[in-house]
């Protein structure tokens, strides 16, 4: 039996043109804002034509999603390889925490990618915005399955509220004292998690 060849638009290894092209957006539209960087900013530093960026992106837009959704998975990713540390729900729910305090704390920390990409397009339907939609429906769900495995009475409600102390956090971090907002995250979320933990050991 012959083996079925894959399809013609399926390349061996990812394009090191297009990889570039990537990693450089994500360095100079989180550092200085999507709307503010132009396509020849990006070709100049990627080190690229400007044919060979339009073979892989079609416009500027299709640019923006591919950051978007990169970055949405370079955050899944963690959050699988911290999975691989712990199987207890509460730990790997202040793993998260802590991973995003070390974050708002570094240097160069602009604020959350996604609300920011949000904030330069508006429209709700926009194709960046429904990755950035997806990126935070996919964090909210992940946050329910660890209270809900965790045995927290509220997981739903919870799961908002540690949302909004992580968005908090972010702009906190960025417009305000860095550290204080990595503390008020860590212990807005113990505070949050601790009937879980009740529960538990009164059962």
């Amino acid at each position: 039996m012959t083996s079925t060849p894959p399809p013609a638009h399926v390349s061996a290894r990812p394009s090191e043109a297009r990889e570039r092209l990537l990693a450089t957006s994500m360095r100079v539209f989180y550092a200085e804002g999507i709307h503010a960087v132009g396509v020849d900013r990006v070709i100049a530093e990627a080190q690229v034509t400007r044919a060979t960026f339009y073979r892989h992106f079609p416009s500027k837009e299709d640019l923006v999603r591919a950051y978007v959704e990169a970055t949405d998975q370079n955050i899944r990713a963690t959050m699988a390889r911290a999975a691989q540390m712990t199987d207890e729900p509460g730990e790997l729910l202040m793993l998260m925490v802590h991973g995003i305090g070390e974050e708002v704390c570094r240097p160069g920390f602009r604020g959350c990618p996604f609300i920011n990409a949000a904030a330069e397009y508006p429209d709700a339907d926009h194709p960046v915005r429904q990755a950035v939609t997806a990126h935070r429906a996919w964090f909210h769900d992940t946050l329910t399955s660890l209270l809900t495995r965790a045995g927290h009475p509220d997981p739903e409600r919870a799961a908002r509220t540690l949302f909004l102390l992580r968005d908090g956090a972010m702009v906190a971090g960025y417009l305000g004292d860095a550290e204080q907002a990595r503390l008020a995250l860590a212990r807005g979320t113990e505070t949050l998690i601790k009937p879980a933990y009740q529960d538990r050991h009164s059962a």
